[in-house]
């Protein structure tokens, strides 16, 4: 389990830095430039989300049950990622009325996905994993928003193309993800 908290703080600790220490970071840029501050963000990113593949499938051979979920929470989690996956893609696809209306749909994604999971699956590594995601996802999304009203910034407007591209891509994706992707990756037939 420590490999995936270690990974997990890597990960979201190096999501974290706009959040929790903006001017910090635009110090570091201004003296910098904005290369190498990608770069090393980029660096713990990678670092972090190995971590946590890694940890997690090491977590995966010492099960502890913390819950029993009934089983149509799996079919609800079903839903909850299709949603997320929609969302996920709203934030690359341009003039969609998701963006428009949210401003940061894979902050949104992030959350619908590791909610929906948290509620359909009760094993102890799954909630390590999950829920730090949860609470993340939350606050970037506050703060975010607050930030945005800061500064008066407004999204493109929606268009029906964009919204029909975004929800297409989305249910491609998810479908290739739920029927084939899952099981193949993470080793778990999300659809049983």
């Amino acid at each position: 389990m420590l490999v995936l908290v270690l990974g997990l703080i890597l990960f979201i600790g190096i999501h974290s830095v706009r959040m929790l220490a903006d001017n910090w970071r635009t110090q570091f840029i201004a003296k910098h430039g904005a290369k190498r501050w990608k770069g090393i963000h980029s660096l713990f990113a990678i670092v972090g989300f190995v971590l946590i593949v890694w940890g997690f499938g090491l977590a995966r051979e010492h099960p502890v049950l913390l819950y029993a979920p009934p089983v149509w929470l799996a079919h609800l989690n079903a839903l909850f990622t299709l949603i997320a996956f929609i969302f996920f893609f709203a934030a690359r696809v341009p003039n969609n009325h998701i963006k428009a209306k949210f401003g940061h749909p894979q902050t949104l994604a992030v959350k619908i996905w590791s909610f929906g999971h948290l509620l359909a699956i009760g094993m102890l590594h799954d909630v390590v994993l999950f829920l730090p995601f949860l609470v993340w996802s939350i606050a970037l999304y506050a703060v975010s928003r607050r930030r945005d009203r800061r500064e008066g910034k407004v999204y493109p407007p929606g268009t029906v193309k964009g919204d029909v591209l975004v929800v297409v891509i989305g249910l491609v994706v998810w479908a290739l993800f739920a029927f084939w992707l899952h099981t193949l990756l993470i080793g778990v037939n999300p659809m049983i």
